[in-house]
């Protein structure tokens, strides 16, 4: 979990880390990070999805840059999660980018874990 980006809400990325982590999965909470920190530390810690908590403007631009550097990192195959402030028009897009998930505020967390334990057992049967 990470907030690309210069972005200080917190809120949301904590109540969904604690819930990720309620439901048994271990979660590494970055905090601020640049989107090319974000993919090499998520080499580094060979995680099986990136969460992206961006309720700051430029959620569109954030999240294509944190796809870009995955990619850059030979790292596609990882699931990126993008919540917060992200208008119902820009959900189609972001999923076109390549984005696994896109959580507005007011998603519930029980379905957050839900799509994200999806997205993993999918991803371990390609594997």
């Amino acid at each position: 979990m990470a907030k690309p980006g210069i972005d200080g809400h917190w809120r949301g990325a904590k109540v969904v880390t604690t819930a990720l982590r309620n439901a048994g999965m271990e979660v590494i909470f970055g905090g601020n990070m640049s989107p090319e920190a974000i993919a090499k530390v998520a080499v580094q810690e060979d995680v099986d999805v990136v969460g992206l908590s961006i309720l700051a403007a430029g959620h569109m631009k954030l999240t294509q840059r944190v796809l870009q550097a995955l990619q850059e990192e030979s790292a596609e195959d990882i699931v990126v999660m993008v919540g917060g402030t992200i208008p119902q028009e820009d959900i189609p897009p972001l999923k076109e980018m390549g984005v696994d998930g896109v959580f507005p505020p007011g998603s519930k967390t029980d379905l957050i874990v839900k799509l994200v334990k999806e997205k993993m057992s999918q991803k371990k049967a390609r594997a």
